[in-house]
């Protein structure tokens, strides 16, 4: 275990397992090794199920950025990783992947403990689907080519006049120091979303993590030291908004990689752009759920209760204004009341729990401000609202269903990020279209009907980056690109369009003949 590691005997308390958990680090990753921070100072780790302390990380500070910085900055520019062959990286990278597959159980607790995730969440959500990103990146720079030729042809010289036999080699090289920043809803996937495609293009890379959530982060740094990257490819710096300016600005970083709010992503993008630096923002949603009249309506409403309480409903691609045509609305509402009527709220560690806490105490108060506006601006709250009586620990609060008149209230409007969804009538399939599409955002959506065809269509005409249709695969398709329209987002996670954002594209032209 890694030096860093001061204690691993915080078992957390639950009606599924104890395992020893890695909960205390007193370093922090920079640059390969494990060092203490400048600031010296640490932060305990709250459960947002029981309000414990389960452990402590390190604070960092914008002197600890600069030691990561320079790091990175002297492994790509004079170290071995970016010049490696695509298959040798490969190599490394499938050690660092296996090693993480030993751990499994042991990563899952972590999320569940430190994110509030339930177990199913913890364990296919964070844990699987985050390791289907990082083995799908391993075999793109397996089987990729990455120096492509064009076919020779003759054509007439500019500068001569005359007849030249030519050709182009298209050539694609790792972009750089590349930096991810992360949020706290599902950060071990978060977290393995943006280091698996930077590594695997040869860049050199620091994490940093939510200050709510670093051993999910810090646990990656005590796994890829017993697998040995070269000095400076991986560092991970904790810490609050100095720390992230610092990564930011710095003109010695290329790239920066984001998943947060939309105000926090526009604050990034105006600090990196003196730099010109490359942005991939993933950003906030308030994605529409368009419940045809023709729809399964127990298949949409057991879709529009996952919407409502995966993870709490902190999730940007939750579908939380559920739009439904008028003629069976009524009907809808009736059954999803009666399903998360039955939702089991309570430690996420119990495997018959279906809905976990909130991320912390202000993150519940922010909740509950939001559903005061809903009912003060004419919507009706049809269920929940409130924080579950006898729950007096941890940051709970109840799943909240409100009949909104129209797409024009505050709660239709803005990212709540709770477990908080408002139901919207509709007459005709034109009518839902400009409604889903009245949004300042435009990450996902849904379209429930029995006509795929008329689905399609439907799907065809919403402005967002992604539509599950009849509640899609049920699962992230990594070779597949993943982002927003509007204020969703710039770029793509995932599919090559994923990894094409840490590359750069030379392309050599030669005289043949």
């Amino acid at each position: 275990m890694c030096s860093a590691l001061v204690s691993a005997n915080a078992p957390i308390k639950d009606g599924w397992k104890s395992m020893a958990l890695p909960t205390h680090f007193d370093s922090l990753y920079i640059g390969g090794s494990w060092v203490k921070s400048v600031g010296g100072e640490s932060s305990a780790v709250i459960n947002p199920a029981t309000e414990e302390v389960i452990g402590k990380a390190p604070v960092g500070t914008a002197a600890d950025a600069e030691a990561a910085i320079a790091a990175a900055r002297d492994a790509f520019d004079h170290g071995p990783w970016p010049k490696m062959a695509w298959r040798e990286r490969a190599g490394v990278l499938q050690q660092f992947h296996d090693a993480l597959m030993t751990r499994k159980e042991e990563i899952v607790q972590l999320c569940v403990a430190e994110a509030g995730s339930i177990v199913p969440v913890a364990s296919i959500m964070q844990f699987d689907m985050a390791m289907d990103g990082l083995q799908y990146y391993i075999h793109q720079i397996e089987r990729r080519e990455f120096v492509i030729p064009s076919s020779v042809s003759a054509h007439t010289n500019w500068a001569t006049g005359g007849e030249t036999l030519g050709s182009t080699v298209k050539v694609y090289e790792p972009l750089g120091v590349s930096v991810g920043i992360t949020a706290y809803n599902y950060p071990f996937f978060l977290n393995l979303a943006k280091l698996g495609p930077a590594l695997a293009s040869g860049c050199t890379f620091i994490l940093k993590p939510a200050p709510q959530t670093p051993l999910e982060a810090l646990i990656l740094g005590d796994i890829a030291s017993e697998v040995g990257f070269p000095p400076g490819v991986f560092s991970i710096v904790t810490g609050g908004a100095d720390v992230g300016e610092k990564l930011t600005t710095d003109p010695r970083v290329d790239q920066i990689s984001f998943t947060g709010s939309d105000k926090i992503g526009a604050m990034i993008q105006a600090q990196a752009a003196p730099t010109l630096k490359r942005v991939t923002l993933e950003l906030g949603g308030k994605s529409a759920m368009i419940v045809c009249e023709d729809a399964d309506l127990e298949q949409a409403a057991f879709a529009g209760l996952i919407n409502l309480t995966n993870q709490c409903g902190q999730g940007c691609v939750l579908q939380t204004r559920q739009l439904v045509h008028n003629a069976i609305k009524d009907q809808y509402i009736e059954m999803l009341k009666a399903m998360a009527g039955q939702v089991k709220l309570g430690n996420p560690a119990d495997p018959e729990t279906g809905m976990g806490p909130l991320i912390s105490a202000a993150q519940r108060e922010r909740v509950l401000a939001f559903i005061e506006q809903g009912k003060a601006d004419g919507n009706t709250l049809v269920c929940g609202g409130t924080i579950p009586p006898g729950m007096d620990s941890g940051f709970f609060i109840e799943p909240t269903i409100f009949d909104c008149p129209n797409n024009s209230t505050t709660i239709a409007q803005e990212e709540i990020f709770g477990p908080v969804v408002c139901v919207i009538g509709f007459d005709t399939e034109e009518e839902a279209i400009a409604i889903a599409n009245d949004s300042q955002y435009g990450l996902s959506g849904g379209v429930f009907s029995q006509d795929p065809g008329k689905a399609f269509r439907i799907g065809m005409k919403m402005r967002t980056g992604g539509v599950l249709i009849n509640g899609g695969g049920g699962r992230l398709n990594p070779s597949v690109p993943f982002g927003g329209y509007k204020r969703s987002g710039i770029g793509r996670e995932y599919g090559e369009e994923g990894l094409n954002e840490y590359l750069e594209i030379k392309v050599i032209d030669f005289r043949a003949a």
